[in-house]
C-alpha cells in the first residue's frame, strides 16, 4: 500500500493532527506544509522529513498531486480554502467549524457534491469516549426516549485561549456561541437525534470587555502566552486582543426537528475548566462528571430524592492521546475514508447544523432573543451526504 500524499494549511494549536497524520511508510505522508508565517515552517523538515514542501500560500498546493489536505487554518479562513482544493477534487480535512456562516456552509455542501470530492469535517468530539458511551446508553434505551438535551460549557481557560487573538474578533468567528459552541451542538444534535429548527440566544460581553490592558499578538501563537494557572481572577488578565467584541457569555434554547427540546450554557471565566451534559428521556437520566480525565456517567432511573451515587455509576475509560484519545480516531477515520469513502461517524450535514444552530442563536442573541427560524440543508445534499459521498 503506498503512502497518501498528505498536505497541511496551518500549523498553529491544531497542526498537532498533522503528526497524528504523518506514518511514513505505514499508510500516510505529510509531503506538503503551508502557513502565512514562515516561523511556523521553520521546523516542519524536521518534523515531515527533508523534502517536505513548504508554502506561504495554499494555492501552490492545489495542483501539486496531494491525495488529501489538512485544512487546520483560523475559523473565517475555512471556506475559502476549502473550496480551491474540492474545486481541484483534492480530499479535505476541515477543522471546525466548518465555516462562520450558515451560507458558508452550504457553498461547501455543495462545492463538494458537485465536484465528487470527499469533504470530512473533524467534529472529534464524536470520537470522545464519554460521548460515545453517552450515545450508547440513549440507544440501548437505557433512559427510554429521548425529550431533553442540556449542556453547561465552562470554560474556565476562556480568557488566555480565547480573548487574547483572533477568536475574539467576531469577524473572524461569528462568535464564540458559534466557535465554541459547534462541538457541543454537534453532540447535542447526535445524543437527540434531531437538528435545531428554532432557537433563541442571550448573553454578552460581562467581564472581559471590562479590561483596557489590550496588545497586538501578530506573529505570536496561543503557545507562546498560554498560563491557565495564572488566569485567575478573570478581571487580572491583561494584554487581551485589541478587539474584543464577541460575547464572555451565553446561553441558547433550541428546538429540534423531531420534538427534543435543548438548551446549552458557555461561559469563560469559571474557576473550572469542562463540559457537562444532561439527558433525559421518558425513563431516566444521565449526566457525565467530567470529559476527558477521570470521567463517570451517572444513571438515574428509578422515582427517588437526589442520591448522589445514582442508580448506576459507569466509569469512562481514557485512552492515550489529545483531547481524551478522540484526536487518533479523528485521524484514523479520515485517512480510511480517504480511501475507500462510505459513511463516518462525523457528518457534514451534521456539521452545517451545528454552525446553523450557532450562527442563528448568535443573530438572536444580538437582536434581544428574537427567535429564529432554521432552514434545512436541500434534500438532495442531505441524501449525497447520507449516502457516504459515494
Amino acid at each position: 500500500m503506498n503512502d497518501l500524499r498528505l498536505g497541511v494549511i496551518g500549523l498553529g494549536v491544531r497542526g498537532e493532527l498533522a503528526d497524528l497524520a504523518h506514518r511514513p511508510a505505514a499508510g500516510s505522508r505529510v509531503v506538503a506544509c503551508c502557513d502565512l508565517d514562515p516561523k511556523a515552517l521553520s521546523g516542519v523538515r524536521d518534523r515531515f522529513g527533508p523534502d517536505v514542501r513548504t508554502t506561504t500560500d495554499h494555492r501552490e498546493l492545489v495542483a501539486a498531486g496531494l491525495d488529501g489536505v489538512l485544512v487546520l487554518t483560523p475559523d473565517h479562513t475555512h471556506e475559502g480554502i476549502a473550496l480551491d482544493f474540492l474545486s481541484n477534487r483534492v480530499p479535505v480535512f476541515l477543522e471546525k467549524p466548518m465555516a462562520i456562516t450558515t451560507t458558508g456552509c452550504d457553498r461547501l455542501l455543495a462545492a463538494a457534491q458537485a465536484s465528487g470530492t470527499r469533504l470530512y469535517v473533524g467534529h472529534n468530539m464524536r470520537h470522545l469516549p464519554v460521548v460515545m458511551a453517552m450515545r450508547q446508553l440513549v440507544e440501548e434505551g437505557a433512559i427510554g426516549q429521548v425529550k431533553a438535551v442540556w449542556c453547561r460549557h465552562f470554560v474556565g481557560h476562556g480568557g488566555d485561549f480565547y480573548f487574547k487573538d483572533w477568536h475574539a474578533d467576531r469577524r473572524n468567528t461569528t462568535g464564540l456561541l458559534l466557535q465554541k459552541g459547534a462541538h457541543d451542538l454537534d453532540v447535542i444534535h447526535w445524543l437527540a437525534g434531531g437538528y435545531s429548527r428554532l432557537v433563541t440566544g442571550l448573553g454578552g460581553l460581562v467581564v472581559y470587555g471590562d479590561i483596557a490592558s489590550r496588545r497586538d499578538r501578530t506573529g505570536e501563537r496561543m503557545t507562546d502566552w498560554l498560563a491557565p494557572a495564572h488566569n485567575w481572577p478573570p478581571l487580572q488578565q491583561r494584554d487581551l486582543n485589541p478587539v474584543v467584541d464577541v460575547e464572555d457569555l451565553s446561553m441558547m434554547q433550541m428546538r429540534l426537528d423531531n420534538g427534543v427540546f435543548a438548551s446549552y450554557q458557555q461561559c469563560h471565566f469559571t474557576p473550572d475548566s469542562w463540559r457537562n451534559y444532561t439527558i433525559i428521556g421518558t425513563e431516566g437520566r444521565i449526566e457525565n462528571f467530567g470529559d476527558s480525565d477521570d470521567v463517570t456517567i451517572k444513571l438515574w432511573n428509578r422515582r427517588s430524592d437526589y442520591h448522589a451515587d445514582a442508580d448506576d455509576s459507569i466509569h469512562v475509560q481514557t485512552p492515550a492521546g489529545s483531547h481524551g484519545g478522540a484526536d487518533p480516531r479523528l485521524i484514523e477515520e479520515f485517512l480510511d475514508f480517504i480511501r475507500h469513502g462510505g459513511n463516518t461517524v462525523t457528518s457534514p450535514v451534521a456539521a452545517r447544523e451545528a454552525v446553523a444552530a450557532g450562527y442563528a442563536a448568535t443573530q438572536s442573541l444580538r437582536s434581544g432573543g428574537r427567535p429564529i427560524e432554521i432552514a434545512p440543508p436541500d434534500p438532495a445534499l442531505i441524501a449525497y451526504f447520507d449516502n457516504g459521498q459515494r
